[in-house]
């Protein structure tokens, strides 16, 4: 190996190697009378021996350095589709979430009304039940007011009896109305 040395060995690479052969190629000397040119066999033989003996460790770097990237793209790839399966769940959760509020608004509304129409048909029950109620008590007072009608124009037509002393009219009503309260007494 020519005198490149331990140090000089690791700091210089393949393609340098490589340009060194070209060069000492290029600048070599021409054959007198004749195209071909004269270079130093043992130099170029060197240079490229130690091209081969850098070049399965850079091929190694290389392979590696192109795994590497392999496995950072693969990375990221993950981390996006993670990111956009996050965004997706995310995302349904936010629909769902609107759906439940839009239902739960429905829902509301629905009971609402429910009780509405509830409230209306239960008054209007009430208020016939309440006319109901009223009207026979209307027919009992109309009765009542008949008998009672009736009960003073017999009054009025049968005569007072002989034997018993006029009563003035304030004396009647006396009269009647103990009567009248005497049956809250038995």
């Amino acid at each position: 190996m020519s005198g490149f040395g331990g140090n000089a060995h690791d700091a210089i690479d393949t393609e340098t190697l490589v340009r060194r052969v070209m060069e000492v190629v290029s600048n070599a000397k021409s054959v007198p009378l004749s195209s071909s040119v004269m270079v130093t066999k043992d130099e170029v033989l060197e240079l490229l021996e130690d091209a081969l003996e850098r070049l399965p460790d850079e091929l190694r770097q290389a392979r590696w350095m192109l795994k590497e990237r392999e496995q950072f793209l693969s990375k990221v790839a993950r981390e996006g589709d993670d990111i956009l399966e996050a965004a997706r769940v995310r995302a349904e959760r936010m629909v769902e979430r609107q759906e439940i509020v839009r239902e739960a608004r429905h829902t509301a509304q629905r009971v609402v009304e429910s009780a509405r129409e509830e409230a209306r048909r239960l008054r209007l029950e009430a208020e016939d039940y309440c006319d109901q109620k009223l009207a026979a008590f209307e027919i009992v007072l109309e009765r009542t007011l008949r008998t009672a009608r009736g009960g003073r124009e017999k009054l009025r037509v049968t005569p007072a009896p002989a034997d018993r002393p006029e009563v003035t009219l304030s004396q009647e009503e006396d009269e009647s109305s103990e009567a009248f309260f005497d049956q809250d007494k038995t």
